[in-house]
């Protein structure tokens, strides 16, 4: 009875839809829009908690070495980066070091130091830290013992970049949100008039099943499951153009910033956030079509 049931109301939906087929693209089109903002706001949000995760990764604690420090001085520098639970990895860099990366990263400026003998380049030591380490002031604490020792220069970090990072992140993420729901309550209203046009269109009908005593659950049945489906197909229609808008992204960046971007680095949204969004959709449908049928009865 249950699947009897479900099947005349596809069936009877699928029937109303190409009936009104103008209104139903335009529904449609209108719930994949929503959908697909939505969609570019996660897939942002999702790069940019993968990059700041990149990154974490890969922070660096750098530690300035002035020219005239001695190996004594070198040495406790060291022994405190290396004993301290934050750092991961120490790496020293000499100066000739210092300018062979700067003539490899930067050829075009190596013609301004051409002379080896007075380069501006300082020792450092390079630390590699923990993913943890930019939470919390127990980095702050270090750079500012670090800054304390003889022989060192200046401190660096890169804690205020992954914590502008993260901030931009919450900020989009927020943002999204905030646009995607203004877009499906629009959305939702234009499945409702879409709904409403189809019962106009189907009065006469609707009156004779009432007269003979049709269940109200089933004459609103078709109408319900007219806004699911165009919710399916505008979530599906979204997810699409999302994809090809990803592959779009990936060769314009592969093409202008080779070399500076990985453009393989970009990812998609995840096959569970693909049902979800379909699902959304299909809430978003079901909403709409609610809010016009429920004058009936």
């Amino acid at each position: 009875m249950l699947f009897a049931g479900l099947r005349y109301f596809v069936g009877e939906a699928v029937t109303g839809l190409w009936r009104g087929r103008r209104s139903t693209v335009l529904s449609v089109v209108t719930i994949a829009a929503a959908l697909f903002v939505l969609g570019i706001f996660l897939t942002v949000t999702a790069n940019l908690d993968a990059l700041v995760a990149r990154w974490s990764e890969a922070a660096e604690l750098s530690v300035y070495l002035r020219d005239d420090v001695s190996l004594a001085e070198r040495a406790e520098v060291q022994r405190a980066l290396r004993g301290d639970p934050l750092v991961r990895e120490v790496q020293l860099v000499t100066r000739d070091e210092a300018l062979a990366r700067f003539r490899r990263d930067f050829p075009d400026l190596a013609p301004a130091v051409s002379n080896p003998q007075a380069h501006p380049f300082p020792a450092s030591f390079e630390a590699r830290l923990v993913s943890q380490a930019s939470e919390g002031d127990a980095l702050e604490s270090l750079a500012a013992r670090l800054r304390g020792m003889r022989g060192v220069s200046d401190v660096r970090y890169d804690r205020l970049w992954l914590q502008r990072l993260q901030s931009i992140a919450a900020l989009v993420g927020w943002g999204g949100a905030v646009v995607g729901a203004v877009l499906a309550l629009a959305a939702a209203l234009t499945v409702t008039n879409v709904v409403r046009l189809a019962l106009f269109s189907r009065r006469d009908e609707i009156q004779i099943m009432e007269l003979v005593g049709a269940p109200l659950s089933f004459i609103k049945g078709p109408f319900v499951m007219e806004g699911i489906l165009q919710g399916a197909l505008g979530a599906t229609l979204a997810l699409g153009a999302l994809a090809l808008a990803i592959s779009l992204a990936r060769g314009r960046l592969a093409a202008a910033a080779a070399g500076l971007i990985d453009a393989s680095s970009i990812v998609g949204l995840p096959a569970a956030t693909h049902v979800l969004v379909v699902v959304g959709g299909m809430a978003v449908g079901c909403l709409g079509a609610l809010l016009a049928a429920r004058r009936l009865g």
